[in-house]
């Protein structure tokens, strides 16, 4: 595009504000008592076999996802607890293997993970995301309702599903348009199966027909994206270093033409709705019967644990500030990084 000489090119953005989601988010923290245990524990379970070592390891330990489970299942006994944290590691495992993943090895990892789900007991592969699959599965099904274990099943289908479709966006260079990356990032953002998870940890049994009922599927969507596209902001810089667009952010620059700081700005506001999308869904939520009714209101407590610690997570885990999540979260303030060659 030419430009006239008396309007000249901007400089390239070397840093962006980030939205204020986490004082505009007025839920609860809890945390669970047995972090540091189960914290322990899961990272055993991980390095078991000692194939991940040096860099990845210490990925691992600075990911603090034992802190994010106690936030998002604060509730749940230690055993079950166990199970979550163990589900949500090996999720970031899975995360991290796909983003180096092309469709095929995504297909063949899909095909060993659900194979692992539907049939914990007798099928059996060599890969270690299989062996991993059924171990934790295995003691998640001692308790988990039926409908529990189902939904669990299919939403990680979906999962596997999203993500070889954007691992095609990735090998085609396409950046899809802003509706068509929603419909997918609430399935590549896993965050399907870790409500799900929710039931699970609470020892809830809510029949399928309230389960699906508009207002929960809404809660659970509100809930999801709220986690989702501020896991977009958050993640942006390490990823945009890396060349990685399956981000909201990038897909926002691309379709309405903004800058970064606008684009950043807009996927906040999208954020603030969302958590006020849940609040209002929140307060209108039907009677099923006082039974029932408990239930629903652990688990909306649930959605809402998932959002509120899911935000401060994001500050506390080295994944997305490196060690300076505290002064980002103070200051607002995000310095890009360089390219990576």
């Amino acid at each position: 595009m030419h430009t006239s000489s008396s309007t000249p090119a901007k400089a390239p953005a070397t840093k962006f504000i980030l939205p204020d989601l986490v004082s505009h988010c007025t839920f609860p923290i809890r945390v669970s008592r047995h972090r540091k245990q189960i914290t322990v524990e899961t990272k055993k379970w991980l390095f078991k076999g000692g194939n991940l070592q040096g860099k990845v390891r210490a990925k691992f330990h600075g990911l603090k996802a034992g802190t994010l489970s106690a936030m998002c299942y604060p509730h749940a006994g230690a055993p079950q607890l166990r199970v979550c944290n163990d589900f949500l590691t090996y999720l970031f495992h899975l995360d991290n293997l796909s983003d180096d993943m092309d469709t095929s090895g995504t297909r063949t990892t899909a095909d060993v993970v659900l194979n692992s789900l539907y049939h914990p007991h007798t099928y059996r592969s060599p890969e270690r995301v299989g062996k991993m699959t059924r171990d934790f599965y295995k003691r998640m099904i001692l308790t988990a309702s039926p409908g529990t274990c189902q939904r669990f099943i299919e939403t990680f289908d979906f999962f596997f599903q999203s993500v070889t479709q954007q691992a095609l966006d990735r090998d085609a260079n396409v950046i899809p348009d802003l509706e068509s990356y929603i419909a997918l990032r609430r399935d590549t953002s896993g965050c399907k199966p870790s409500f799900v998870m929710i039931e699970y940890s609470n020892n809830l049994a809510i029949p399928d027909e309230v389960m699906e009922h508009p207002l929960i599927a809404s809660l659970g969507e509100a809930a999801n994206d709220l986690v989702t596209w501020s896991n977009d902001i958050f993640s942006y810089n390490v990823e945009q270093s890396k060349g990685d667009t399956h981000n909201m952010i990038p897909v926002v620059m691309h379709e309405q033409g903004l800058d970064l700081q606008s684009a950043v700005d807009f996927v906040g506001e999208m954020c603030k709705q969302s958590i006020d999308r849940f609040k209002e869904d929140r307060a209108a939520l039907p009677s099923w019967g006082p039974k029932i009714d408990r239930e629903v209101a652990i688990y909306v407590d649930g959605l809402a644990d998932w959002i509120v610690g899911s935000l401060h997570w994001s500050f506390m885990t080295e994944r997305y500030f490196g060690t300076s999540g505290a002064k980002v979260k103070a200051d607002r303030v995000v310095n890009l990084l360089p390219p990576r060659i």
